[in-house]
């Protein structure tokens, strides 16, 4: 699936091939700090399939498992644009939030559960409302 996306405030866009079935919702520690949330869901592209205008502040952050992961962001905005393995990554995971394709992309599996906040595995019965 062919993707768009980018900052809040436009400075930087990118397009991606994604493939759906990659979407998911990340637990983990690091993307509940990164996020501000208690997860952060994601869907993952081929480096060689992303195409990105504008430049990004990149922060490395070494990961629970060792590995270093680049985390990209807006830098005049601060949104949260992709995390991948420097220093030549395979793959990029999109942060869904950015993508504008982002409703047609429902994950389809969560990860890191053993770090997700207990309260934040089933909010389906929590009261809604369509605006604030």
């Amino acid at each position: 699936m062919r993707v768009q996306g980018g900052c809040q405030c436009g400075a930087i866009r990118y397009e991606a091939e994604v493939d759906p079935a990659t979407s998911a919702i990340c637990h983990c520690s690091d993307c509940q700090k990164f996020s501000g949330s208690a997860w952060r869901p994601i869907v993952r592209a081929r480096a060689a399939d992303f195409r990105l205008t504008g430049e990004p502040r990149v922060y490395v952050k070494t990961a629970e498992s060792g590995t270093k992961r680049g985390q990209a962001f807006c830098p005049d905005c601060g949104s949260s644009l992709y995390a991948f393995t420097p220093p030549d990554p395979e793959i990029v995971s999109l942060r869904l939030g950015s993508v504008d394709q982002r409703a047609e992309l429902p994950p389809q599996r969560q990860i890191w559960c053993a770090s997700a906040l207990p309260w934040a595995l089933d909010i389906s019965g929590l009261p809604a409302s369509p605006k604030q």
